[in-house]
């Protein structure tokens, strides 16, 4: 059965800083490529960072330089390292796992940027 856990959401202020964390279960994740996607509200869900399965990373414009995509695939999980928040941040975040047609999501978790 495949699993995608989010966590590490919650609430920061302008400026700050989360680590979210992905941890995937029932493939083997070494051989996907991850992704996480943001959903603001009322906002389609958007592509922000992608990392491959050599490790080739790629960034929305939007969080370009203040977030970074990693992965351990000895832990099977993907971090997502958020600096210098932005109100415009708020919104849920989802893991995503990729091979060809095949993808799977995680439930999200909620990041809220706010003083």
């Amino acid at each position: 059965q495949v699993q995608l856990v989010e966590s590490g959401g919650g609430l920061v202020q302008p400026g700050g800083s989360l680590r979210l964390s992905c941890a995937a279960s029932g493939f083997t994740f070494s051989n996907y490529d991850m992704s996480w996607y943001y959903q603001a509200p009322g906002k389609e869900r958007e592509l922000i960072a992608r990392i491959r399965v050599g490790g080739r990373t790629n960034y929305a414009d939007s969080v370009k330089g203040r977030f970074t995509i990693s992965r351990d695939n000895a832990k099977n999980t993907v971090y997502l390292q958020m600096n210098s928040l932005k109100p415009e941040d708020t919104a849920v975040y989802y893991c995503n796992a990729q091979r060809g047609l095949w993808n799977s999501w995680g439930q999200g978790t909620q990041v809220t940027v706010s003083s």
